[in-house]
């Protein structure tokens, strides 16, 4: 029997410091979002990462770490 309802979805994070997370998003949650924001509080700065999803069907999909552009 599987743990996941066939609607919920699988997602998987790679790159930058959410990389090989794995996150079983509820169906009740809705779809999962196009971007997701991770921030990092620590004594220095905030450290902010962003990643962009790409499906790979109805209900699996990669965030992928977005690069920066520019310098």
């Amino acid at each position: 029997m599987s743990t996941t309802d066939a609607t919920d979805s699988v997602l998987l994070f790679v790159g930058g410091p959410l990389d090989g997370r794995v996150e079983v998003r509820a169906a009740r949650h809705g779809d999962p979002l196009p971007t997701v924001t991770h921030v990092h509080l620590h004594d220095g700065p905030k450290v902010v990462h962003r990643y962009d999803l790409q499906p790979l069907n109805d209900s699996a999909g990669v965030y992928h770490l977005r690069t920066r552009h520019g310098g």
